[in-house]
């Protein structure tokens, strides 16, 4: 099979983002012995990708074509947008000259992603299967980004619905993004969930990480650990600092929160827990580094904004921290809940509610044996259901069976 895979965000393990699905699938393809091409932007690939607008080369056996575009989690919405422009520019021209193809995917966000994967699948007449990652433009309008009236709202909600009509297939990683696919009037028989995924061979349990424990002084120090996105739609500083206040007035200095990561929020996640020794901010990790830390942690946190779209979201931190065989601690009132309260894996605690989420540690904290059982329930999860080999024998049956629509 021969597949045309359009990312902008393309990253590796060596990436200091955790946005390796398209890559995990990719290599995985590639394995069985598959064609896949890449088309992405120069943002989280080698510095030799930033050298010219278009470079080409290859990674792990996948070929990538990539285009010179800007892109970081501390830019305003009008950078952002205009990067998302700029991307669509040149990656219709990759796209549209990469050669022919047994089937196109697309995966966003931005949801303008869409827009070269479509031409390109129009072109060579090859079927079209859009990933939906996030639920866009509701995800920007509930954030703030988009108004719900406005010009650019009304575009984006016309190219979303256009894009369903289009693919052949639409793949959603959560079942509420299945059912919010359904409701712009996509067929129910043309959508597959296929969620993120666990990577057991670099996430998994084990000891704490003696050089961490060394660099950070946690020897004996119960650790809430963090890896991710610091950005709005996060809001790990309407969480951390009032859950490390209230814990530090009540005495319990054996707690301590480890946040790596980056992004528009992390200068007021410092400001906020400025002074404070039970909160150090690492900054970010490569993802072949994160296990460190997660094995490091007692307890890790997924945690959101009070937007009720979020709720959909199905986060790589979640998975990575059910492979890693730890407690996850989740603030959204949607599947991520169901999860971890169907299979006894983590506690669900109330958006924004630092207090709750102390409360949560500190349970945690001194019942070592709930700690214990609800990490041996996280890990078990992981490999019942979302092993990353399984679901990508899901994601490439859902690409064979488009592909074969074109004979």
């Amino acid at each position: 099979m021969r597949v045309l895979y359009l990312h902008q965000f393309f990253a590796t393990r060596e990436s200091s983002l955790g946005l390796i699905r398209s890559y995990e699938f990719s290599r995985r393809m590639v394995q069985r012995g598959d064609e896949v091409t890449v088309v992405t932007s120069s943002s989280r690939l080698p510095e030799d990708y930033d050298r010219a607008v278009f470079a080409e080369g290859e990674i792990d056996g996948i070929r990538i074509r990539s285009v010179r575009v800007r892109y970081a989690n501390q830019m305003g919405y009008a950078r952002r947008m205009w990067s998302f422009i700029l991307f669509t520019v040149g990656a219709t021209w990759l796209a549209a000259t990469a050669g022919k193809h047994d089937v196109v995917v697309a995966t966003s966000t931005p949801l303008t992603v869409g827009i070269p994967g479509w031409i390109a699948a129009a072109l060579t007449r090859t079927p079209f299967v859009f990933e939906v990652r996030d639920l866009w433009p509701e995800a920007a309008i509930q954030m703030g980004a988009l108004s719900r009236t406005g010009p650019i709202a009304r575009i984006a909600k016309w190219l979303e619905r256009f894009l369903y009509r289009r693919a052949h297939s639409v793949i959603a990683l959560s079942p509420g993004m299945v059912a919010g696919v359904i409701a712009e009037g996509t067929e129910p028989e043309r959508v597959h969930m296929i969620p993120n995924c666990s990577d057991l061979d670099l996430f998994h349990p084990g000891g704490k990480d003696p050089e961490l424990v060394e660099r950070y002084g946690l020897d004996g120090a119960f650790v809430v650990g963090y890896a991710g996105a610091i950005g709005p739609s996060n809001a790990v500083e309407a969480h951390v600092p009032e859950a490390a206040r209230i814990l530090e007035e009540r005495g319990r200095t054996d707690i301590v929160f480890l946040i790596a990561g980056d992004g528009k929020c992390l200068d007021e996640v410092r400001r906020l827990t400025e002074g404070r020794t039970n909160v150090l901010l690492v900054g970010s990790l490569p993802k072949r580094e994160v296990p460190r830390l997660t094995r490091t942690a007692d307890v890790l946190m997924t945690l959101f904004a009070d937007v009720p779209i979020l709720a959909t979201n199905s986060p790589n931190k979640f998975f990575d921290a059910l492979a890693s065989g730890r407690p996850v601690i989740v603030n959204q009132p949607g599947w991520t809940r169901e999860l971890v309260e169907t299979h006894d894996a983590g506690i669900h605690i109330p958006v924004g509610d630092g207090r709750a989420l102390a409360d949560a540690v500190e349970r945690l904290a001194d019942d070592r044996a709930l700690t214990a059982r609800m990490g041996a329930n996280a890990r078990r999860l992981a490999e019942d259901e979302f092993d990353r080999d399984a679901q990508a024998l899901r994601f490439i049956a859902a690409l064979e069976e488009a592909a074969a629509a074109r004979a």
